[in-house]
């Protein structure tokens, strides 16, 4: 078995919405969401109700690290330093910071990435306009500071986009392409591959090879196998894999990715070679 690298992953327990609380509203759509994109079992989630179980399920899975994703939006927020805690010790874990720079003044959200990299060890930052308060497209000014902290200090930043934003205007890939134009050094990961914009995405990632597709669950509903055309051409190194745990199982996603058609020439840049390089983990140190 190929090492693989999930590059977007969360515990239940980190909160209600990732389905920590049996019974209420939040724990039924996190059962809903896993129905809507294939999961078998609407509840295998409950295993990951503590961090032991959590990563249990990974070793199990045959992932070799789990990227953690925190989150900074005026609905949810989980702090940095709780990242920094779940990932700490665990050599299965990497942790990926998050901020919200339309809740603070600009130096505010750029000293907690440097905060968060440099002192928390956290390996790039993750924005999403597209929920913030109120909506913005990733090329609003906003967010330039963000991306030139990033670009500076090295890091990727993830841009999360897909069809449960408030509205498809917010994910149009056409902005990724003027942001990857604007900041040609800093690696764009885009989670949930901005569906339902398949093709979009896709012209971007052919025009900017500073774009990186992550189409996590998405790439297994209707439009999802044009992610797998592209990869297996000109895309095979910005394409990379990830399970949206815990809104898909993780070992069924793992199997299910693998049965998609993949060239056997591509398959372990997509799994763990493309996120090694956009993690940097090899100059880090950090090995599968």
């Amino acid at each position: 078995m190929t090492k693989i690298i999930d590059l977007r992953s969360r515990p239940s327990f980190l909160h209600d919405f990732y389905g920590a609380s049996s019974g209420t509203a939040a724990y039924d759509v996190a059962r809903w969401l896993n129905r809507r994109t294939g999961s078998k079992n609407d509840e295998h989630f409950t295993r990951s109700s503590t961090l032991e179980g959590f990563v249990g399920e990974i070793r199990e899975s045959g992932i070799s690290k789990a990227v953690v994703v925190g989150r900074d939006t005026p609905a949810l927020t989980i702090p940095n330093d709780r990242i920094h805690e779940i990932v700490s010790g665990h050599d299965e874990l990497i942790g990926i910071a998050s901020v919200d720079p339309q809740n603070s003044v600009a130096r505010v959200a750029v000293d907690e990435i440097e905060r968060s990299v440099n002192k928390l060890g956290l390996l790039g930052v993750n924005i999403e306009p597209g929920f913030g308060k109120p909506p913005l497209k990733a090329d609003n000014p906003v967010f330039s500071p963000v991306y030139e902290a990033c670009s500076e200090l090295g890091v990727p930043v993830f841009l999360m986009s897909g069809p449960t934003s408030p509205s498809l205007e917010f994910t149009d890939p056409t902005v990724v392409g003027k942001v990857a134009a604007a900041f040609p050094r800093l690696s764009i990961v885009c989670y949930h591959g901005f569906y339902p914009y398949v093709n979009e995405i896709i012209g971007v990632a052919f025009k900017h090879d500073n774009v990186f597709v992550v189409p996590d669950m998405y790439i297994f509903l209707p439009g999802g196998r044009l992610y797998v055309e592209a990869a297996n051409g000109f895309m095979k190194d910005q394409l990379l894999f990830a399970t949206s745990y815990p809104f898909r199982a993780m070992k069924q996603t793992v199997d299910d990715f693998l049965a998609l058609g993949w060239k056997d020439s591509v398959l372990e840049l997509l799994l763990h070679k493309n996120a090694e390089r956009v993690l940097n983990l090899e100059s880090l140190g950090i090995k599968l």
